[in-house]
């Protein structure tokens, strides 16, 4: 009877140890899977606005194209058409799909 106790013991032991090992191995697949490809996407979205230069074909986060005329500190003028301009905020730009092709990624 106290063999059977001590393996019972035993198994739960290894039990423990194996549910702690699954939970390491979930995080880590979340790590390597989905945080870390989305900060090192968010460095380089920040990476492109704080590079972004007059000229620089951009799309705002509401879906316009255009053209960047401006920068001032966290307001960036956007030509969308030829004497159509409007003022975004430099947090709504993004790369268009053109620009992003031409960079080394």
């Amino acid at each position: 009877m106290n063999y059977l106790n001590i393996l019972l013991n035993a198994q739960g032991d290894t039990s423990a140890y194996s549910s702690i090992i699954m939970m390491v191995l979930i995080v880590a697949i979340f790590y390597f899977f989905m945080i870390r490809p989305q900060t090192k996407k968010q460095k380089a979205i920040q990476k492109f606005r704080e590079g972004l230069q007059a000229g620089d074909k951009v799309v705002t986060a509401g879906g316009i194209h255009g053209k960047v005329r401006d920068i001032k500190d966290n307001v960036v003028i956007v030509e969308i058409a030829e004497n159509v301009r409007i003022r975004v905020d430099k947090a709504s730009v993004f790369a268009s799909a053109e620009e992003s092709q031409q960079q080394p990624k």
